[in-house]
């Protein structure tokens, strides 16, 4: 099951009643001068909003949502224990709020389907990126943050090392440090000076750069063999780490 739930909206003119199980943001993407909303009441009021602009609703809102313009937009869902892991142990308390998202957030919003359809350790360490930004926003004090020991991180290595070949998932990572993912993700970068997803890629590039120089495996295979299953997402990886593509680095 997914921690972040998104659906895209493309609605005619009109609204009506609505109920949120689970804290939920919204983006609209046009522009809604007529909008109305009533949180926890039958009374509408008129809440204008641009493109980009939308709301955040605690988790068991309901309440009435009109617009007389054809609605565009994205919304998203947060399950209980993401927004936990991230210091956000009661989404029923937040403020119901409307208006503009700070650049980072707005950011993240409009990237989540794509991270979402992504592996699933870039898929799990960009919901909980987007989570941690949003509580961050609507509820500023944060906890502190955890530290690894060296006998944990060095597992954790050891098992990265051992599965690159793998669809790596930042809760296993989390799980052999005895952590939340959230917390084992800040203590990891404190630890090694990188997140667990650019830890895991710099391992994977640094283990193709050796099959390249010591085999004759085609660079299909060796992509495949570091966790590639699509060789240009490896051909763009390697470029950026090394300066040259696969082909180039062999031959040089």
């Amino acid at each position: 099951m997914t921690d972040v739930i998104l659906e895209e909206l493309s609605l005619p003119a009109g609204g009506g009643g609505f109920y949120l199980p689970r804290l939920a943001l919204g983006v609209f993407l046009n522009h809604q001068p007529t909008h109305r909303l009533a949180v926890g009441s039958d009374r509408p009021s008129h809440r204008p909003l641009t493109r980009h602009q939308g709301w955040v609703l605690p988790a068991g809102s309901e309440g009435i949502c009109e617009y007389d313009e054809r609605l565009d937009a994205v919304t998203i869902a947060f399950e209980e224990r993401l927004l936990a892991e991230v210091g956000l142990e009661r989404p029923d308390l937040i403020a119901p709020t409307t208006g503009s998202f700070d650049p980072l957030t707005l950011q993240l919003i409009l990237g989540a389907e794509t991270f979402l359809a992504a592996g699933t350790l870039y898929r799990e360490t960009m919901s909980r990126a987007l989570a941690a930004q949003l509580v961050q926003s609507i509820a500023p004090e944060r906890p502190a943050a955890a530290t690894i020991e060296d006998r944990r991180l060095k597992r954790v290595i050891a098992h990265i090392e051992d599965n690159l070949a793998e669809d790596l998932s930042l809760k296993d990572l989390a799980g052999i440090a005895a952590m939340s993912p959230y917390h084992f993700a800040r203590a990891f970068r404190a630890a090694t000076g990188a997140s667990p997803l650019q830890y895991v890629i710099g391992a994977r590039i640094d283990r193709a750069r050796v099959l390249l120089k010591t085999t004759r495996l085609p660079v299909s295979q060796i992509a495949f063999r570091t966790g590639y299953g699509d060789p240009d997402r490896f051909g763009r990886h390697f470029r950026k780490r090394v300066g040259a593509t696969p082909g180039a680095f062999r031959r040089g």
